[in-house]
Parts: C-alpha cells; structure tokens; sequence
C-alpha cells in the first residue's frame, strides 16, 4: 500500500476532491500556505496497484503535471473505506502488487547507481571474482556476486525502452557495456597482477581449477540461468519488493565469466577466454530480453497516449534485435552442449571397452583401478580423445603385455573409436 500526496492547483481543489470521492477514497486535506499557485495539500492511502490508475484520473481532474506528487510505502492503513477500495482494486487490476509507472521509472532510476559507485563496486568485485577463481573457492566467488552493482543498468535500460524514455535507456545500455568491459579489464590486470607476484603456485594451470573449468564451455542451461535471471529482476522491480538477492542473481549470470575472460587474456588461453566472452554476452542479451518482454507484459507503457505506438515500435525492435544476437550466439552454445554429449558418450564407450577386455578369460585377476580420457583442448568445440590411460591392479605373477593393443583394437572394431591407449601396472598383492 502508499500514501500519495499531492498539491491542488488554484481552481481545481473541488474537481480534485470531488473525484476522490468518487472513488471512495479516503483523504485529508491542509491549505496550502506559501503564496505560490498552490491552494492545498491531499494525502490518501491508496493500494499500490491503484496509485498508477488514480494519477491518472487526477491529472483528467485538472492535476498539473508539475504539481508537487509525492508517493511513499505504508506499512498499515485502518480504514473501512481503504479495505473496501482494496477489495475493488484486486478485481480489477491482474497484479495486486504491481506498482506504478511512476515509481517504476523512480525505483529504475535509483538502481542505476551513479557514475563513481558504480565504477568502484564493479571493479572490486571483479578482482574479487577473479581471487575467488584462481583460489578455486565457491564462497569467495559469491561473496564478488553480492556487491555487484549490475541489476540497476539491466532495468534501466528496460524501463527505459518500455516507458519511452530515451535518457533512462541509453544509461542503462551504457552503465552495462562500461560494467562488462571494467571486469573484464580488471580481471586480467589482477591475474597479472597475482603471477608477477607469485601470488599464485608459479605455472598453475587455470583450465585445472573447477570453478574456472565449469565456464570453459557453457551450454544451453546458461541460457536458462540468464533468462531466470531478467525475468526475476523485472518481476522484483514491477512488484516493488527487495532487489538485493535479485541483484546477486543477474551477477551470478556476469562477473565471474567476466572475470574468466580476465584470466583467459592473463595466462594466455585464448580458448577460455572466448568461450567465457561468448558466456557474458548471452547472458547480458539474455537477462535484458528477459526484462523488456516481463515489463511490456505486465502493461507499463509511456504516460502520454501518442507516444505509446513509438515506445511499441522500439520496444518490439529491440526485443527482435535481442532475439536475433542470442540466437546467433546459440549455436555456439548448442555446439557446447552436443560437443559435451558426444564426448561423455564415448568417454563411456572407453570405460565399457575397457571393462569389458578386463572380464576375459586372459586377465583373470586384473582391476580397473583409474581410468583417464585425455582430449584435445586447443579449441572450446569439436574436442575428441586422443589418449587414454588406464591403471589396473594385477597379481605379482600376473603378466604385463598385452592389454594396451586388445583395448585399442576392442575400441576401433566395436565402437569405431581411434586413441592410442597406455596401461599402467599396479602390483596388488592381497593377505
């Protein structure tokens, strides 16, 4: 719920309540005593779905735009005629909650933090994300999730498409390009920073660590992941409920890939750092088609009605536009994800070969004790086994040749499957 407050122009006090009445709301009223054209001052308890549609009526009453207007959050209204306005409200309305144009472009506005902030928290939790990877620590890399200031642009720049506000979109847009690029650039000063330093083990090799690993070669679920993400950030910011867990949502889809770019760039893996870029760019398309299609959905639309088919036109242009890159960007991601699948397939038909060759009579007492598929990683798709080494335990009197070209053939006759395999021994001797 919110309590509105408005100044009355001179000449419109009786038109102004009498459509307060109307509605059956309650309200108060003080005069107005500066000596400006003001002549009063209405408060009104309103429920936060009907502030948007009261204003509305206000303004048709003779309300100026520039009057003074003033909405804030109530946490309790007792009133008989309040309830009965409620009850009215939440049949009318789809969304009891949503709030309205007005203090969506306000909340909006907020979010989009200014210049130095966002500059300063962006970085730090770039380096931080950064720390948290090359320590191959979770928590580390969500605390850098917590401070990111990037849900603010996101919705900027929605707000700004759907409500026709050119200013509001063209800093959201901007605000996300300069956070993209500040991590990714501090980032890869920091990894720099750590192995001049020898902050980090001399020769450690990123691709190693599993938190840097896991965002190697993204697939269709980080589409997901960025698609949640935008529609809970709009779906937060429409309902004007807490946007910090939200936030930490939309960071989770941007700084660490942003930060794996970083350390791509640093330790010279040009295969890590393009598949994490390509990673950041789905997901900063993908949050932002989320947020535009939620809050067009959920019926903002500019104030003024003749520019309600311009802000359309944008807004459908963009969501095409969107649509279009993250298609594009898709079949990199639909190539991951069929490249991941063909490549546990056959690390599975390996392992099954390879159990099976041990099963025969002629390696009686032999055990499967490691089993490593080793593969090409000089690029993020089209990687294949070339290499596979096999450990297996064996009786001290058992034989030690053999077994390498059985697997090999087994593999090239029954699964079509080329690699050079190499057998370890390992002599087990039971009590």
């Amino acid at each position: 719920m919110r309590l509105v407050q408005v100044t009355i122009p001179a000449g419109k006090r009786d038109a102004v309540l009498e459509m307060l009445d109307e509605e059956g709301i309650d309200y108060v009223v003080t005069d107005e005593t500066s000596g400006r054209e003001y002549t009063a001052v209405a408060y009104f308890p309103l429920p936060t779905n009907a502030v948007e549609p009261i204003l509305e009526e206000l303004r048709e009453a003779g309300l100026e735009r520039e009057a003074y207007t003033v909405v804030l959050r109530a946490e309790t209204v007792v009133s008989e005629k309040f309830e009965q306005l409620e009850a009215e409200y939440a049949e009318k309305e789809d969304s009891e909650e949503r709030i309205a144009r007005q203090e969506l472009v306000a909340r909006a506005e907020e979010l989009a933090s200014a210049l130095p902030t966002y500059v300063v928290m962006t970085v730090v939790s770039a380096v931080i994300a950064t720390a948290g990877l090359l320590l191959d620590s979770p928590a580390t890399v969500v605390g850098s999730m917590v401070i990111a200031p990037l849900i603010g642009p996101a919705m900027a720049a929605a707000v700004g498409s759907v409500v026709d506000d050119p200013d509001l979109f063209r800093r959201g847009v901007s605000l996300q390009i300069l956070g993209v690029v500040l991590s990714i650039v501090a980032a890869t000063a920091f990894a720099v920073f750590v192995q001049v330093t020898n902050l980090v083990p001399p020769g450690i090799d990123p691709l190693s660590l599993a938190e840097v690993e896991e965002r190697l070669a993204p697939n269709f679920l980080s589409l997901a992941v960025a698609l949640g993400a935008g529609v809970a950030g709009a779906v937060s910011l429409m309902t004007g409920v807490s946007t910090a867990l939200v936030g930490v949502m939309i960071a989770v889809a941007l700084i660490p890939p942003a930060a794996t770019v970083g350390i791509g760039i640093a330790y010279g893996e040009p295969t890590l750092a393009i598949g994490s870029a390509v990673l950041v760019a789905v997901n900063i398309l993908s949050i932002n088609l989320a947020a535009l299609v939620v809050l067009w959905y959920g019926g903002y639309r500019p104030e003024h009605f003749f520019r309600q088919g311009q802000a359309r036109a944008a807004t459908l242009k963009r969501v095409g536009v969107l649509i279009a890159a993250i298609a594009l960007l898709s079949l990199f991601l639909g190539g991951v994800t069929y490249d991941s699948y063909q490549t546990a397939t056959t690390e599975q038909d390996i392992r099954d070969a390879v159990n099976a060759e041990l099963d025969t009579p002629a390696y009686e007492g032999y055990e499967l004790v490691d089993l490593e598929v080793r593969t090409t990683t000089d690029y993020v798709l089209f990687q294949r086994p070339t290499e596979v080494i096999v450990t297996v335990g064996v009786p001290p009197d058992a034989g030690r040749s053999g077994l390498a070209p059985a697997i090999e053939q087994r593999l090239e006759t029954r699964h079509g499957v080329s690699v050079d395999v190499q057998v370890l021994y390992l002599e087990v001797e039971r009590g």
